[in-house]
Formats: structure tokens, sequence, C-alpha cells
């Protein structure tokens, strides 16, 4: 499938990816969830300084063995580059929505953080965008809301020339919420929809949920289907988010997932959250080095063995996706 690509989109997806064109990421733009994580009985009272200390330890252990980390703005981006522990050689996406969202009738609404915009991400040297999208596409309204969220901020990278990943997470509706196997029920077709939906609006890549719960499905034939599916409904090159289920979980998923077409993985709570339950500073470091570090190179490996180029999406070779004359400068 054709793509025009530019220079910047280029560039950027190859930082944030290996030599081979896959994905091995690791997420810490948590905010809110952080929070709960540092402190449960008392979230809101956990200071800034605290989540930046975590933050900086997550990026300075991890961020050697990803292609990429994801930060947010607040506490995490500009603090790691200061303080010299994410690597030169190592990519940088950085989120753009609030932590959190907005609830009515319609349904959740994502809001972009104030005073944050993608020129200030491309400014600061980062490689790509993030927005994490509340989407379900059976709520027309709602939906259309969120899709012109995405649309303005997929402009916005066409005109910084920044890659844009996007996340769309589906939600129980008020009927569903105490009622997980119904909406179990409706998620392969939930996620398979917002890929439909959201992948023409100028996304680069989709940073999908695995398709199929498996506490209430474990027919491999059925998952497979699901994420074959999202595979043939994902105009983009799509890799997958962990969702905060526990390590082997994920691990099983991102190998489903790359059978299936994925490009990769972006992975957060799944490979570090045990060390957010450590307050200690040096314990935290140990386990993060010892078994955080691991468990990024095992997904790297199922990832580098199963998974897709990301340009495989668009063309069999990268040098094919970018005609350039030599003029190109002047209408840049």
């Amino acid at each position: 499938m054709a793509k025009q690509f530019t220079m910047g989109k280029i560039r950027g997806l190859q930082q944030i990816a290996d030599q081979a064109g896959i994905f091995a990421m690791c997420a810490m733009d948590h905010r809110g969830s952080m929070q709960r994580m540092i402190d449960i009985t008392e979230p809101e009272q956990v200071p800034a300084r605290t989540l930046v200390e975590y933050k900086t330890d997550l990026t300075e252990e991890l961020a050697p063995e990803s292609t990429a980390v994801l930060l947010d703005p607040v506490y995490g981006a500009a603090q790691s580059i200061m303080a010299g522990v994410l690597p030169g050689n190592v990519g940088l996406l950085v989120s753009l929505e609030e932590s959190g969202y907005e609830v009515d009738a319609q349904g959740r609404t994502t809001t972009l953080l104030q005073d944050w915009s993608v020129e200030k991400i491309k400014r600061m040297g980062a490689s790509a965008v993030k927005i994490l999208l509340y989407y379900r596409p059976d709520l027309e309204e709602n939906a259309a809301k969120q899709r012109a969220v995405t649309q303005q901020v997929g402009e916005d990278c066409v005109r910084a020339d920044i890659p844009f990943l996007i996340e769309p997470i589906a939600y129980p509706l008020s009927v569903e919420r105490n009622d997980a196997a119904r909406f179990a029920m409706k998620k392969p077709d939930l996620v398979v929809q917002s890929a439909r939906d959201l992948t023409p609006l100028g996304i680069d890549v989709l940073k999908a949920e695995f398709p199929v719960d498996m506490a209430f499905e474990q027919d491999e034939g059925v998952i497979r289907e699901a994420c074959a599916r999202l595979d043939a409904a994902s105009l983009s090159p799509w890799i997958l988010l962990s969702a905060g289920v526990d390590f082997e979980t994920f691990a099983k998923q991102v190998k489903i997932a790359c059978q299936a077409g994925a490009s990769g993985f972006l992975g957060g709570r799944a490979i570090w959250e045990e060390a957010m339950y450590k307050p200690d500073l040096r314990e935290r470091r140990e386990w993060l080095s010892s078994v955080g570090r691991e468990r990024l190179r095992i997904l790297h490996d199922i990832a580098a063995e199963y998974g897709k180029p990301w340009w495989k999406k668009w063309s069999d070779s990268l040098v094919n996706l970018a005609e350039v004359n030599p003029n190109w400068y002047q209408s840049y």
C-alpha cells in the first residue's frame, strides 16, 4: 500500500526502531497510574520530585535495552534528557495528552495538555508524538469528536514532519462495567474497528490493544483470527501495548501479534511494574537492571524473530518509500 513519506517521518521511525525495522519500546509516560502504584492509599500526595525520581530510574536502567522510550512532558521527557540518562542512540516518544480523560453523556474524551504541542515535541529533539485516545466506534457522536482530535494532531505532525503514534483504548460502557464477559465479547470488534477508523487519519504507527481478552478466550484459532483481522484493518504498521497484563501473558501476546503482522511492542507495566512497589532506591534499581532489562531482551528477541519491519506495510524496501528530486528543499 503506497504512502507518501517525508524525511522527518522516515528519520523518526528509524530512530525508534532497530535496524531491522522492529520496535522494541518501553512506555514510561504514566502519571496518575504511577502515583497509585507508588502510594495506593494517598496517590495524590505523591510529590512531583518522587515521580521524576522513579521515571529517571526507569529511563536510566531500561532505555539501553529499548529502541525507544515513551515519556510524558510533565515528569519524564525533559528531566531524563537533562539528567543525561537517555542515551543518544535511543529514540524518544513524547505524549501529547493530559493524564486521564473527561467524561460526558457521550463517553470519554481525550484532552490535549495545555501549553504543549507537536511543534514543541519536535523542537525538543523527540523522535515521535503519541496520543492515547479513549475510543468506542459504536458511540457515534463521541467517536466523531475523538476522530477530529486525531485528525488535527495528524495534520500538526505532517507540518512538523514527525511520526505520529496513536493508542486507541476501548472501554466498557455503564451496562458493561459489571459484566466483564460481555465487554470481552465485544472487544475484538472494537479494537479492529478502531484501527479501521483511525489509521487513515495520518497515523504512522498504531499502538494497539491485544484484540482478545485471554481471561475469557483461550481458543488459539479465535485469538489468531482476531489478530489477523486487526492486521488487515490497520493501514499503518502496528505494535502491541501491554495494558497492565503480567509479563508472561504479554510475551505470549507479543509473539501471536508479531506472527500476525505486528512490528513489535511498546510495553509499560508488564515490564517494570514490580519496581514501583520498591521504595528503596538501591533495591528498585537492582530489580530494574536485572529483571527489567531481561524482560526487554526477551520481548525484543520475540519481536525480532516474528515481527514485520515497519516499512513492509507500505513497501518491500525502505529505500522505496520516497522519491526525492534535486529541488525538494525549495518546497519543504
